[in-house]
């Protein structure tokens, strides 16, 4: 974060951005972004960030000052539900656990025998054993006092219809289990794996109220206490138990899903490196790819480990051991080094046409490098392929230049999109006049950015020449204010302006930041507002007939 006058900005934690549209209002304790529109007190932020109820955010913020919060008769029923569920899930994970100690037991001889791991990493991680038996976990959990519903909400059983009769089955069986903890140590899901090569192989708890598929990342409960400022991040639960095994207790790994900018934002709360150690095959190098585009949305430094010798992590460390993988682990390549591997795939540097095919991807992977990477990357690649380093220099500066024109036109055009969304979703008739609205925000935001503007447009323009209702009860505000010689700076309008005419006024201010000739941009808006304004006032809208109505709001809004 850094200071803009009264406020703070900084990057917003909840979308993708590069310039920072993320304000903090120290003076009421709260915040909003002008690019997704995000907003509310602390409590609402601890909402967003850590994924809790209203009720659940106030309980940990108490806990964090060390206040009791009063009993009270709140109707706290979503959180009663999830809790239940989370309850549900906890003693399913002791009914799995428990079943390891039956006589005989397959889930036993898996863990032990088939995956060598010792007896503490089976208690430590919960692993456990869903028997043969369609209803085992119904009966036992039905026996604590759990409802059928109850059992279908947290996804420990599914219902059966056939013909005019309802079955209900466990959701897991036969299958050794993994449950999923959070950071809490709630058990939140599980995963059940066959023992045979039956399909599928893996199947996984689908979304509850306790578990939402890309938020959150197995073993980071154990993790984030051994990091040490690195975690490992593996494909799948199976890597990570082998991995703790023998000793690499900083693995973690996803939940059956691709990585997720949450999960990218949960990691760099506790890491500032990640390695990855995706499997090796086609599918785990893509995966690669697509994790490094998600991570280099984040401040974390990241490294890529190539396999050698083995298919998956758990294959390494079974067939050479812990200090095989912990010299992949000490030699893994930097994303830039990585991105240069994949590029060179197959190619023969041999002959000019192969080495001309290499240097225009790697032109494309040096664009997106800082200056002192470009620099050193490019002496490399030069001295490896007989090329001058200033020819790959300004290949990839020329790369470079269009990349960010691209960016910035993107970047302003989605910004465009969520703004004009949130107008309108704040103003309905923004709408139906998207010219003039667009007009009255230009005007307003450089009058909050250049107060002494107002004697120079109060003779020509005035509230009522705003066309749509929100811009003109704004407008109406700090015209009043400025005649009566008062600041509009959005920071002091506190209990003058509403919360939401507050943040649209500060999103206005921004979105007029570099205009480089202001008073003629005011001009230019302002002859915008009056001529629209004009066009409008020659139609009756009364007088139109439906179709006639439709035609005109067509017409405007394409306009």
């Amino acid at each position: 974060m850094r200071r803009s006058g009264r406020l703070l900005m900084g990057l917003c934690p909840f979308h993708n951005e590069k310039t920072p549209s993320f304000a903090v209002y120290p003076d009421s304790n709260s915040f909003y972004c002008f690019g997704c529109g995000a907003g509310g007190d602390g409590v609402a932020f601890l909402m967003r960030m850590e994924r809790l109820d209203y009720v659940e955010a106030v309980k940990a913020l108490s806990q964090r000052v060390g206040m009791q919060l009063p009993e009270d008769n709140y109707d706290d029923g979503l959180a009663k539900r999830r809790l239940r569920i989370l309850s549900a899930n906890r003693e399913a994970a002791r009914f799995y656990h428990e079943q390891l100690k039956v006589p005989g037991s397959p889930g036993l001889d898996y863990w032990l025998n088939q995956r060598k791991l010792p007896p503490q990493i089976v208690k430590s991680f919960g692993l456990g054993y869903a028997p043969d038996q369609f209803g085992a976990l119904i009966d036992h959990m039905r026996g604590k006092g759990y409802s059928l519903e109850e059992l279908l909400a947290a996804n420990l059983a599914r219902r059966i219809d056939k013909g005019e009769k309802t079955y209900y089955a466990d959701n897991f069986w036969k299958r050794v289990m993994v449950p999923i903890l959070d950071l809490r140590g709630n058990v939140i899901a599980f995963g059940g794996r066959v023992l045979d090569d039956s399909k599928p192989k893996y199947i996984n708890t689908s979304d509850t109220l306790a578990y939402k598929k890309g938020r959150d990342i197995y073993a980071l409960n154990f993790a984030k206490n051994t990091a040490n400022g690195r975690l490992i991040l593996v494909e799948g639960y199976m890597d990570v138990i082998a991995l703790h095994k023998h000793g690499f207790t900083q693995a973690v790994a996803c939940l059956g899903t691709a990585l997720t900018r949450d999960q990218a934002q949960l990691l760099s709360r506790y890491a500032e490196e990640v390695v990855l150690s995706y499997d090796a095959d086609e599918a785990g190098q893509k995966a690669t790819q697509r994790a490094l585009e998600v991570l280099g949305q984040t401040n974390l430094k990241i490294r890529v480990l190539k396999l050698s010798g083995g298919k998956d992590p758990d294959d390494i460390l079974q067939t050479y051991g812990a200090e095989k993988y912990r010299q992949l682990l000490e030699g893994a390549a930097n994303e830039i080094e990585f991105q240069l591997l994949a590029a060179r795939g197959d190619l023969d540097l041999s002959v000019p046409a192969g080495k001309a095919d290499y240097l225009r991807e790697a032109a494309k992977i040096l664009a997106r490098c800082s200056q002192i990477e470009r620099d050193i990357y490019a002496s490399r690649l030069s001295d490896e392929l007989q090329v001058s380093k200033e020819a790959i220099l300004a290949q990839a500066t020329q790369v470079r230049r269009k990349d960010d024109r691209k960016q910035e036109r993107d970047r302003q055009r989605e910004l465009m999109k969520l703004q004009d969304a949130q107008s309108v979703r704040i103003d309905p008739r923004r709408g139906l006049y998207p010219a003039a609205a667009k007009a009255e925000e230009r005007l307003l935001g450089l009058l909050l950015r250049h107060p002494d503007f107002y004697l120079k447009l109060r003779e020509t323009l005035s509230p009522g020449d705003f066309v749509t209702p929100f811009n003109r009860e704004l407008a109406e505000k700090l015209f009043a204010r400025l005649e009566l010689g008062q600041g509009i700076e959005p920071e002091l309008l506190t209990g003058h302006l509403s919360e939401t005419e507050q943040n649209e006024a500060m999103r206005m201010k921004v979105s007029c930041e570099n205009i480089a000739n202001p008073w003629q941009e005011c001009e230019g808006s302002m002859q915008k507002l009056l001529g629209e304004r004009e066009g409008m006032e020659k139609i009756n809208v009364n007088e139109l007939d439906e179709n006639e109505y439709l035609e005109m709001f067509a017409k405007l809004k394409k306009g």
